[in-house]
């Protein structure tokens, strides 16, 4: 494999935001793994979930951009869980341990996908301010694999990656995806057999998104207009559920922009958190918000907008 361009940004990120393990759960073996950047003065941050193949650092072009801004982000690594009910009772053991009430969660494919499960989760009592779903999806029917699901823990190592890689594309694509794809085949070597099986089956094991408990959610959908593993029936089911959502097209960026298009997600993030800046939800530390810099980021949902209308 080549040397991954973005290598010296990703090497003094590593050297300089330190990766933190915290148990939660009565079961020592599930570790969750997390990088916590920006003012701890900030009570809503900003929480990535990475994909199926992805670890906490996937987001690190997100955490360096974002924290330079002023925002408080946590990147996740999720720990060894078999169902979405035993994520979403893990997950919100972990934010009472940050002592987090509410947050906004990025979520990246199956991270979007249980993003959206856990606030759904806690829909009676609303841990989740806000959700940006990036390539994500609402159903895991969509892959046609709920009927396997239950076999992926017998499965090789191997024979996951080789299911996961199968979904990376496969044709020609400019410089910075090349790279980006590279990152993720270098994350996906690093996870174990437990960690990819139970990934893949809480991405296939038969469930789907209630929208109806989640409704009054704000919701950014992030996705692409070139070859992603998502279906373009998937998608259009995103935007029937979510009507009244924000959308946010980027024209390239395949399975993982905020590696390859990392400039634009960095503003279609701080498009969607600008709504909550003056609030106690909001993500950023109020002094590094300047009046000039609120009127640039008024102008750009403008623009985004006005493209969504057309």
């Amino acid at each position: 494999m080549g040397e991954i361009k973005v290598s010296p940004d990703y090497n003094w990120f590593r050297s300089t935001v330190p990766l933190k393990k915290i148990i939660v759960d009565d079961d020592d073996s599930k570790v969750w793994s997390l990088y916590d950047a920006g003012p701890r003065s900030i009570r809503c941050p900003l929480i990535f979930l990475p994909p199926v193949s992805g670890t906490a650092d996937v987001f690190f072009q997100q955490i360096l951009a974002l924290t330079g801004w002023g925002y408080r982000v946590i990147a996740l690594q999720y720990p060894v869980y078999w169902d979405h009910l035993e994520f979403c009772d893990g997950f919100r053991k972990l934010l009472d341990h940050l002592q987090l009430d509410k947050v906004h969660l990025f979520g990246a494919s199956l991270g979007g996908f249980l993003a959206q499960k856990f606030a759904e989760y806690t829909h009676k009592s609303p841990r989740v301010q806000s959700l940006i779903l990036c390539n994500a999806f609402s159903d895991t029917s969509i892959f046609n694999q709920t009927w396997t699901a239950n076999s992926f823990w017998l499965m090789p190592a191997f024979m996951l990656k080789k299911i996961v890689l199968g979904n990376f594309a496969s044709g020609p694509v400019d410089p910075e995806m090349a790279d980006g794809i590279d990152f993720m085949v270098d994350r996906l070597e690093s996870l174990g057999q437990s960690e990819l099986a139970s990934r893949l089956t809480l991405n296939c094991q038969n469930s789907y998104v209630e929208p109806h408990k989640i409704r009054d959610v704000p919701v950014t959908i992030m996705d692409v207009f070139d070859q992603s593993a998502l279906s373009t029936e998937a998608k259009e089911e995103m935007y029937k559920l979510y009507p009244n959502a924000r959308r946010a097209h980027l024209k390239t960026g395949g399975n993982f922009p905020y590696l390859c298009r990392s400039a634009e997600v960095n503003l279609y993030i701080q498009i969607h958190l600008l709504q909550f800046h003056g609030t106690r939800y909001a993500a950023i530390d109020p002094s590094m918000v300047s009046a000039e810099e609120l009127e640039v980021q008024k102008i750009s949902l403008h623009t985004s907008s006005e493209q969504e209308e057309q």
